[in-house]
């Protein structure tokens, strides 16, 4: 790497032997005698799409009030210090989610709002999802165009719900209807998929067990570099390096503390931390490196995956999430969902907490990046896609003004959710699937 007097390129890379990093963005990226250039510059949209599965209690997620929103409701109430970020929507539906089989078609069509053929092989057809559109666009300056991860995956093939193959169930991101972007649920994978993968696999295998990082493939260039920085922006570097530290330093101990267990478990991935919470935290925390290095601008994330039959002792409810969300109105179990709804949505409250901590250019991660959370299912006790839980979170560089709750007096198609989305990052289309206008265009204007 040669650096000039001139700015830097934002797709500048140290690289060493096996490895290559990307770079945060700087102020050396940008000639500081162009205000113009530095706000283009400094400014890329991303777009990102958290799923939660099960749908949700409606009465425990919906806020009381419709418009401007002052409170949130208890589902919700972990994002009460973002609130200015958030915009609720109620009434959205998948049409096209209707059909038995409903936890794969929620999973399938929530970014595709497309009906799945009902098959148990490999002849499988859904339909290109939006995020896939988005990143044909915006994802062209990237190295990794879109990046799709996930927690837990089902291992089999074949029938996974009613008919319907598992691969409607592993993967929310098609970029056509015949080719999903497989989801990855190991960090370590993932971030080698970011960040290189260190030398061949007997450099990697010595990597590990020397406890060394990625950085220190890169060492040399990140000297030479350094002394071309001004102090501002080494500091930003040096933060920027220890987050990756600190990613890599946990990815080593969770594979450690598998190594370490006295349970034989030969098909467990090695580098998923024991802790659900933490393997959740983990992979928010990649998210927010690939962003910042500017790696990908498009990301879809499977928290947890539908019919899951993960357990929640940490928040007090020892049974499956499944079984659970097949309340049949019993008063006990949709107080269990509700409790579930709000651990997950406090667990995003974690990603957009680091999107506002994260400075960005000329604002923040949060500035330039619109998440949404949400889910296939709205009543899950009887597979419903209507009225479906979505949150979406934006920062000043949004279209999208925060702190409202928008409530549809009629059952509206979430595709017009994502065509909104699409153009909040400057993804324009006429219309997407079951498309009837934009998020806005029936009630309110975007912006109160």
């Amino acid at each position: 790497m040669i650096i000039t007097k001139m700015a830097l390129p934002r797709r500048t890379f140290l690289r060493g032997v096996g490895a290559t990093l990307a770079l945060p963005l700087l102020d050396a990226m940008v000639p500081a005698a162009s205000a113009m250039a530095r706000t283009a510059a400094t400014a890329p949209r991303r777009l990102g799409y958290v799923y939660i599965p099960m749908g949700m209690n409606p009465v425990a997620w919906t806020p009381d009030e419709v418009g401007r929103l002052t409170t949130l409701s208890p589902s919700l109430s972990p994002l009460a210090s973002h609130l200015e970020h958030l915009t609720v929507i109620t009434n959205l539906q998948i049409e096209d989610a209707h059909i038995s089989g409903n936890h794969a078609s929620a999973n399938s069509a929530f970014l595709t709002c497309v009906r799945p053929k009902r098959t148990e092989g490999s002849d499988f057809y859904n339909g290109t999802s939006v995020d896939q559109i988005a990143a044909a666009q915006i994802g062209g300056e990237t190295p990794l165009p879109s990046l799709e991860i996930g927690t837990d995956l089902i291992a089999q093939v074949g029938n996974c719900d009613n008919g319907l193959a598992c691969v409607y169930m592993n993967n929310l991101s098609w970029s056509s209807p015949t080719a999903p972007n497989p989801t990855e649920a190991d960090p370590r994978i993932v971030f080698e998929r970011l960040f290189g993968k260190g030398g061949t696999p007997e450099q990697r295998k010595a990597q590990l067990q020397e406890d060394q990082s990625i950085l220190d493939w890169v060492l040399d260039d990140l000297s030479r570099l350094r002394g071309q920085l001004g102090t501002g922006d080494r500091r930003t570097m040096d933060d920027y390096l220890d987050t990756v530290r600190e990613v890599e330093r946990r990815i080593q101990r969770a594979e450690q503390s598998v190594t370490q267990s006295e349970l034989e478990e030969l098909t467990r991935p090695t580098s998923v931390p024991d802790v659900w919470e933490e393997h959740v935290k983990l992979m928010y925390d990649l998210q927010i490196l690939a962003l910042r290095a500017d790696l990908t601008r498009v990301i879809s994330f499977q928290m947890a995956r539908e019919a899951s039959t993960r357990t929640y002792p940490q928040i007090g409810i020892p049974e499956p999430h499944h079984p659970i969300s097949h309340h049949l109105d019993n008063p006990e179990k949709l107080a269990q969902l509700a409790k579930i709804n709000q651990y997950h949505v406090s667990l995003f409250g974690y990603l957009v907490e680091q999107l506002k901590a994260t400075a960005d250019g000329d604002g923040t991660l949060l500035d330039h990046t619109t998440y949404l959370l949400g889910s296939g299912l709205g009543n899950p006790n009887v597979h419903d896609h209507r009225n479906l839980p979505i949150v979406v979170a934006s920062g000043a560089g949004s279209s999208i003004a925060g702190g409202r709750h928008i409530k549809y007096d009629e059952l509206t198609p979430m595709a017009n959710l994502h065509l909104t989305l699409l153009d909040d990052v400057g993804v324009h289309l006429d219309d997407f699937a079951d498309s009837t206008g934009r998020i806005g265009e029936a009630t309110e204007p975007l912006t109160l």
